[in-house]
């Protein structure tokens, strides 16, 4: 569990203030980004503890007044500010769960078919429109960097940039695989299928983010790309794979028209997932973030999401349930995220 002390906090927040009133700080501009960029969210936090404390009191002071009057006119007043107090503390709560080194960055998201051909295909195009579903409700931007059709239905794979405050602290829960079981809408005898699609995660780093990769471990190579974009497709080798050779680590681009645009692009989505590893080796947990995933078959999965014969979505990890799954995958995954940040 993740503990969100304030004190300390403000002696984090005291410390920093104290460095930037040194002389000479600001000689130094590199180092005084860093500081400022890490006294920013401290900042924001005790300011919003600061609030939250003054609504309390506010809520406190209505509900004495009303005892001593015996005002009933005060009840709806006093319901809906205990409403909102309840709502901003609860977004509060969740807010310092995302206290991890890139939680607050934009995540890259990638989305894998596994066994089940067709049938994973369509799955990996749902859990597709379900994440951009997602972010369009928190009102982040989603811009595709690489794209895989099926070849008869659906995708093979998509990679795509979310962009927004704290899209990796909260999509981080997503990675692992996902199980879907139904009527499958391809098969003529209407039985019942299940199929499985990978979710992977990593965070967007920030360009003064101080993490280099050394390029001569890494091998290029170039081919047509086979997805949108429009009279340059297939005509020359623009799409670009990447493989980091110590680690076996790939990241691949098609989706922009230049081969320069799409190096550029992979080897943000390279360096992300690098620096990914490096941390979860640093907190020993390798095997849970590197990237190399579970096996995509049964028994491996994070969640299940039933439409036959009855309709469910569960995580296997933190024991969230609904039955509304058209609601989930219409984006509404909030309490899967939830439930899982308050478990981490």
């Amino acid at each position: 569990m993740n503990h969100f002390d304030l004190a300390q906090m403000q002696t984090e927040l005291n410390g920093l203030r104290a460095q930037m009133e040194e002389p000479g700080f600001w000689d130094d501009v590199e180092k005084a980004n860093k500081v400022n960029k890490q006294l920013r969210p401290l900042e924001e936090t005790l300011a919003k503890s600061r609030e939250l404390d003054e609504l309390a009191e506010e809520l406190e002071t209505m509900i004495q007044l009303a005892e001593e009057e015996e005002d009933d006119s005060l009840d709806a007043e006093i319901e809906q500010l205990g409403e909102s107090l309840k709502h901003e503390a609860e977004a509060f709560k969740l807010s310092a769960l995302l206290n991890g080194p890139y939680d607050k960055s934009n995540a890259i998201v990638s989305l894998h078919a596994g066994a089940g051909g067709t049938e994973a295909q369509d799955w990996t195009s749902m859990l597709y429109r379900m994440y951009t579903r997602w972010a369009e409700r928190r009102h982040f931007t989603v811009k595709i960097l690489d794209f895989l059709e099926g070849e008869e239905a659906g995708v093979k794979s998509v990679t795509m940039l979310i962009q927004g405050l704290n899209a990796y602290g909260y999509l981080r829960s997503e990675k692992g695989v996902h199980r879907l079981v139904r009527i499958s809408p391809f098969d003529s005898a209407a039985r019942r299928h299940t199929s499985f699609s990978s979710v992977d995660v990593t965070p967007e780093l920030a360009e003064d983010t101080d993490f280099e990769i050394d390029m001569d471990e890494v091998r290029i190579d170039t081919y047509r790309s086979s997805g949108a974009g429009g009279q340059h497709v297939n005509k020359t080798d623009s799409a670009v794979r990447m493989t980091h050779i110590p680690t076996g680590i790939v990241a691949q681009c098609q989706n922009e028209r230049s081969q320069i645009q799409n190096r550029e692009q992979c080897l943000m989505i390279l360096r992300s997932k690098l620096a990914e590893l490096r941390e979860a080796e640093r907190l020993a947990e390798l095997q849970e973030i590197k990237g190399e995933l579970k096996k995509i078959e049964w028994g491996s999965q994070i969640r299940s999401y039933v439409f036959h014969p009855y309709t469910m979505v569960k995580d296997h990890r933190t024991l969230a349930e609904t039955g509304n799954i058209t609601a989930v995958m219409d984006g509404d995954i909030d309490m899967f995220i939830n439930a899982y940040l308050i478990m981490s």
